[in-house]
C-alpha cells in the first residue's frame, strides 16, 4: 500500500477539523435556542442591534446570537474550501460526493438561518435542524472515506464501539428523563449525539472498504440514520410520546451499535481461526 503524501494527510486534518467546526457550529445552535438568544438582534438578519448601524450586537444575548452567525460564515466557508479542493485534486468521487451535498445546501440553511430569526416558526427551526445534520453528516462521511485507504476492520470496530459507549449518555441526558431539559443539558446531549453520529459514519465506510461483514455496515449504517433522526427530534416540544420516541430510538441505535461491533468480532475470529488452520496444514505438509 502506498503511504499517503504530505497534503493527502494536511487534506484529511482539515476535513476532520471541518467536521469538528461543523458540530460546534451546531452546538452554538442548540445553545442560542436554548439561551432565548434567536430571538435577540431585534429580529433583524444580517445585521443586529448594535454599534455601526448594527453591525454589532448590543448586549449579552444579542452577542450569543451574532457570534453564532459568524462562526456560521466562517464555517461555511470551510466548507467550501474543501469542497473545491476536492474537486481540483481529483479525490475520490465518494469525497467529492459527500462535499458537494453539504455544500449545495449551504444556501438553503443560510436562508432558513435568517428565517428562524425573523419568522421563528416551529417548521422551520425544523428544516433548519434538520438541513444542519445533514450537512453534519456529509462533511463526517467525506472525512471517514479520506480515511479509507488508511481504515481497517479493527477502526471500524473501535469507531462502533465508541458509538455503543455514547450511546447510553445519550439516553440519559434525553430531554426530561433525568436532567432538567435546560441550555446546559441540551449542550451536553447534543455534544454527545454530536460525536456518535460521526463515529457511526466512519465506522459505516470504513467496515465496507475494509471488507467487513455486510451486516456490520447495514447495522451502523441504520444506527446512523436512526440517531440523525433523533437528533432533530430532540428540538421539538416534548411531551410523552416523544420522549418514548427518543428512548426507543436510543435503545434501537444502541442495540444496532453493539450487534455490529459483536458481527465485527465474530469476524474477526473466524478469520484468524482460518489462517491459523492454513499455517498449520502448511507446515504439516
Amino acid at each position: 500500500m502506498d503511504l499517503p503524501s504530505r497534503s493527502e494527510l494536511s487534506f484529511r486534518h482539515y476535513l476532520a477539523g471541518t467536521t469538528a467546526l461543523t458540530g460546534i457550529l451546531m452546538l452554538l445552535g442548540v445553545y442560542t435556542a436554548a439561551a432565548g438568544a434567536g430571538l435577540t438582534c431585534a429580529q433583524r438578519w444580517p445585521l443586529c442591534d448594535g454599534a455601526v448601524f448594527g453591525l454589532f450586537p448590543a448586549d449579552w444575548m444579542s452577542f450569543i446570537e451574532w457570534f453564532h452567525r459568524l462562526v456560521a460564515m466562517v464555517t461555511g466557508f470551510v466548507i467550501l474550501g474543501a469542497t473545491g479542493h476536492a474537486w481540483r485534486a481529483g479525490l475520490s468521487r465518494r469525497v467529492r460526493g459527500a462535499l458537494s451535498v453539504a455544500t449545495v445546501l449551504l444556501p438553503a440553511q443560510i436562508v432558513l438561518g435568517a428565517l428562524t430569526v425573523t419568522e421563528y416558526e416551529w417548521v422551520i427551526l425544523t428544516a433548519h435542524f434538520s438541513t444542519a445534520t445533514v450537512i453534519y453528516a456529509g462533511v463526517a462521511l467525506a472525512t471517514g472515506w479520506s480515511y479509507a485507504e488508511v481504515a481497517s476492520t479493527g477502526a471500524a470496530r473501535r469507531a462502533t464501539l465508541a458509538a455503543a459507549a455514547l450511546l447510553p449518555a445519550f439516553l440519559v441526558l434525553s430531554p426530561r428523563l433525568v436532567f432538567v431539559y435546560g441550555a446546559t443539558a441540551q449542550v451536553a446531549l447534543y455534544t454527545v449525539g454530536l460525536a456518535a453520529l460521526a463515529a457511526l459514519c466512519w465506522a459505516t465506510v470504513w467496515s465496507r472498504e475494509a471488507g467487513s461483514a455486510p451486516r456490520m455496515t447495514l447495522a451502523t449504517g441504520l444506527a446512523a440514520v436512526v440517531l440523525g433522526g433523533l437528533l432533530v427530534l430532540g428540538r421539538q416540544v416534548f411531551g410523552a410520546d416523544a420522549q418514548l420516541a427518543m428512548t426507543g430510538g436510543t435503545l434501537l441505535a444502541f442495540y444496532l451499535s453493539f450487534a455490529a461491533a459483536h458481527t465485527n468480532l465474530l469476524a474477526t475470529g473466524r478469520s484468524r481461526e482460518l489462517s491459523g488452520a492454513e499455517r498449520g496444514s502448511r507446515s504439516d505438509d
